[in-house]
C-alpha cells in the first residue's frame, strides 16, 4: 500500500508573532518552526497503516529550505522517502495553488491513499486537502477519527458536531483529512534519526511540476493582518427596575452574546 502524507511546517505555537512592515503577514525571520499539529496525526496514521498493510509512506512537503527540518523529523519517525516542493515561485500560494502544486507532485506516485491534516495551524482554511482530492479525481472524506482498510475499500469514522460521529465506506484510492487526537503520535528513535540521514528527499521546482506563473496566480489574497482594536464603552440604562432588567438581558443576549 502506497500512502502519501502531506506535511506543512508552521510557526511554533510558543512563538511571539509580529507583523511584517506591509502588515500582510507575520515576520518569519526570527521564528521557530514545527510540523503542523494535524499533519503529525496524519503521519502517525499513515505509519500505522503501513505497519498493518505493508508498503511505503511517502512525504510531500511544500516550503522553503527550512522545511527540510520537518521532513527529516518525519523520516526519522518511519516515513520512507520525501518529495520537497522548494521554489520561490511556490511561495505565498493560496489553498488552490498549494493543492495544485501538490497534485502535480504526487500524480506520478499513484498512491493508494493520501492523508493530510484537517487544517493548518497558521491559516486554518481547511481547504487544501479537499481541493487536492478534486484535482486528483479522488473520493475523499474529512475530519477522520478512525480508519479501517477492507481490501480495496475503506471504512472511516467522521467527527460531526454535537458529539456525533458518522461511518462512511469508500473505495481506494482515496484522500482523507485527519483530525487531531485520532491517535498518539510516536517519537523518533535514535535508530530512526540515524536512518533518516540516508533516506531520499527529492527536490521539485515549479518547472519540474510543469506549472506556470499564470497557473499559480493566487485566487485568494490576504490584504491586511491586524490586531483588533480594544475599546470600552459605558451605557446608562434608565427606567423602572423591570424595564432596565429587560433591556440589560436583551443587550447581554444580542449584543454581548454572553447568555
Amino acid at each position: 500500500m502506497k500512502i502519501v502524507v502531506c506535511l506543512k511546517q508552521v510557526p511554533a505555537r510558543d512563538s511571539i508573532l509580529r507583523l511584517n512592515p506591509a502588515a500582510t503577514w507575520i515576520q518569519e525571520a526570527d521564528l521557530g518552526f514545527e510540523i503542523n499539529e494535524p499533519d503529525i496525526y496524519a503521519l502517525e496514521e499513515g505509519l500505522r497503516l503501513k505497519e498493518k498493510q505493508g508498503g511505503e509512506v511517502v512525504l510531500c512537503c511544500l516550503g522553503p529550505a527550512r522545511a527540510q527540518q520537518a521532513i527529516k523529523e518525519a523520516l526519522a519517525k518511519g516515513a520512507d522517502r520525501a518529495l520537497h516542493l522548494d521554489d520561490p515561485a511556490l511561495e505565498s500560494l493560496d489553498a488552490y495553488g498549494v493543492g495544485l502544486a501538490i497534485s502535480r507532485a504526487i500524480q506520478k506516485e499513484q498512491p493508494d491513499l493520501v492523508l493530510t491534516g484537517l487544517q493548518s495551524d497558521d491559516f486554518g482554511f481547511a481547504q487544501t486537502g479537499v481541493i487536492l482530492a478534486e484535482l486528483l479525481g479522488l473520493p475523499y472524506s474529512t475530519i477522520i477519527m478512525e480508519i479501517q482498510v477492507n481490501g480495496a475499500a475503506l471504512k472511516v469514522k467522521r467527527e460531526l458536531e454535537g458529539g456525533w460521529f458518522q461511518w462512511i465506506e469508500m473505495p481506494l484510492p482515496a484522500l482523507l483529512t485527519i483530525q487531531s487526537g485520532i491517535n498518539k503520535p510516536r517519537y523518533a528513535t535514535l535508530k530512526g534519526i540515524m536512518a533518516a540521514k540516508s533516506k531520499p528527499i527529492r527536490r521539485l521546482t515549479a518547472a519540474d511540476l510543469g506549472l506556470s506563473q499564470g497557473e499559480l496566480a493566487p485566487r485568494q489574497q490576504v490584504l491586511k493582518v491586524y490586531a483588533p482594536a480594544k475599546s470600552t464603552q459605558t451605557q446608562f440604562l434608565q427606567g423602572s427596575p423591570k424595564e432596565i432588567s429587560a433591556r440589560l438581558v436583551d443587550k447581554l443576549r444580542n449584543e454581548a452574546r454572553v447568555i
